[in-house]
């Protein structure tokens, strides 16, 4: 079952940000020690009293006129439809929303107007409860402060709970309230689909439905429409070569300073449940523009969601070439997406059907590599060549020692290191045992995940004994 998605709501300066970055730390850092892998974080993963959700910054809705610094009225006619478009999509996406105010500057007729699109959200949704609202007012550092939250009861949407994001203050019984209401009445369990599931990524604008459209237009496809589990709207089945595929289409992601108000905003909900059903993900790129730091971006959602990748490089028909552009533009793709170096690599047009043929059988190839299970002797005879051909090296004055190694799981591929201290695996050469694996077996498209455990001291006194 995927995991629940959090959405913070709320009009500009009350502090979602602030919140956000405060859950997110009490799970993961915002830099990551891969190379590569730094990006601006829109999901993050929380957990609280054992829940673990995706929480989901929406990055408030900027309320200033293109090329000037002052602010609109919290009640202007530009900013009030920006934010119901946020509350809406919000409602109709979430598991749960977060709806913030401020303590601070107290009730606002925007806050009033998110107040009613949330109730009356709730009220055409009574047949399915989700998701429960949690009513948070901000910037409450003081005692005078909490105090006059009760003026946020005038919404209607329950007991106001105040917090300081910046503190920390109140954030553990705001999260005690979020897993109390999450947790009655349970989601709905999620329909799996048969078969493979593929979902089609990438910015607004790149072309994924003339994709989704030319691939339906094959031959040989058998098509027929099938209820989307998530709240979204249709996903699409269809056999192919004897093979179920379920087609997941997603709305565009933008960097978050490019992104227009409201609804482009929360595309990034449907996308992560999106990447998150999938097995394989086909991440789309706009041959015209080149691979951007967002490109980045979203691969870093679908590298974190443990997906495996088909890159395909939409529009290729409009880029001029010779002899080596093919070759420039992947060095480019690989160099942009070097913490995915081992994905496929796809040039198409979706206009003119050009190698589109060739998306289907890769990301099938590619599935299958995702399933692949390897004989633990096998592993262990690539381990003893990588270690014979570049021991580990030593940290702190003391060197790692790896006995053996197992494969736990597929789907993804997953690899039990027993070693000596865990805390002597550097990245570097983690990474080194990874590309040794990847150069016998593949694993084309597939993250691979890596585990190190300390070999338990009752094994180490046998191991002595037999001696």
């Amino acid at each position: 079952m995927s995991r629940p998605i959090v959405a913070l709501v709320g009009r500009p300066n009350v502090g979602k940000s602030t919140l956000f970055n405060r859950l997110a730390g009490q799970r993961l850092a915002v830099v990551d020690d891969r190379p590569g892998t730094t990006r601006d974080r829109l999901v993050a993963e929380a957990e609280w009293a054992g829940l673990i959700f995706d929480i989901v910054d929406t990055g408030g809705i900027d309320p200033t006129k293109p090329g000037s610094a002052a602010p609109l009225s919290e009640d202007s006619a530009d900013f009030i439809p920006q934010i119901r478009a946020q509350a809406e999509m919000a409602v109709r996406d979430a598991d749960a929303v977060i709806f913030m105010v401020d303590g601070e500057s107290g009730l606002t007729p925007a806050d009033r107007e998110v107040a009613e699109i949330l109730r009356r959200q709730q009220r055409q949704r009574q047949a399915q409860p989700w998701p429960p609202i949690l009513l948070v007012v901000n910037k409450c550092e003081t005692p005078a402060r909490r105090a006059q939250a009760v003026e946020f009861y005038a919404l209607g949407l329950g007991d106001p709970i105040p917090i300081s994001a910046l503190h920390g203050t109140g954030t553990g019984d705001m999260l005690d309230r979020l897993v109390e209401l999450m947790g009655a009445p349970p989601a709905p369990p999620e329909q799996e689909e048969e078969g493979v599931r593929i979902a089609i990524v990438g910015r607004p604008n790149v072309g994924k439905s003339s994709l989704l459209n030319r691939i339906l237009g094959e031959e040989r496809a058998i098509v027929s429409p099938i209820p989307g589990t998530t709240r979204d709207a249709v996903d699409t089945r269809l056999t192919y070569y004897g093979h179920t595929i379920t087609l997941i289409d997603t709305a565009g992601i933008r960097r978050r300073g490019r992104i227009e108000p409201g609804v482009e905003k929360y595309s990034v909900l449907r996308a992560l449940r999106a990447i998150e059903r999938a097995d394989v993900v086909i991440l789309l790129l706009d041959a015209t523009e080149g691979p951007t730091a967002q490109d980045a971006h979203i691969a870093g959602m679908v590298l974190d969601k443990w997906k495996s990748v088909v890159v395909a490089v939409n529009k290729w028909d409009a880029v001029p070439k010779d002899s080596y552009t093919m070759h420039t533009y992947r060095q480019k793709v690989r160099q942009a997406l070097n913490f995915m170096d081992y994905v496929p690599v796809l040039f198409i047009s979706a206009k003119t059907g050009q190698r589109v043929s060739q998306v289907l059988p890769t990301a099938l190839e590619v599935q299958e590599q995702r399933l692949r299970r390897i004989p633990t002797g096998e592993l262990n005879r690539v381990l003893r060549a990588a270690l014979d051909a570049h021991p580990p090296p030593t940290r702190r004055g003391k060197r790692l020692k790896i006995y053996y190694v197992s494969q736990v799981r597929t789907d993804p591929p997953t690899f039990l290191f027993y070693v000596n201290d865990p805390d002597l695996v550097h990245f570097s050469y983690e990474r080194y045992l990874e590309n040794r694996l990847r150069d016998h077996y593949g694993f084309l498209g597939t993250p691979l995940r890596f585990s190190f455990r300390a070999r338990s001291p009752q094994r180490k006194k046998a191991k002595r004994r037999r001696k």
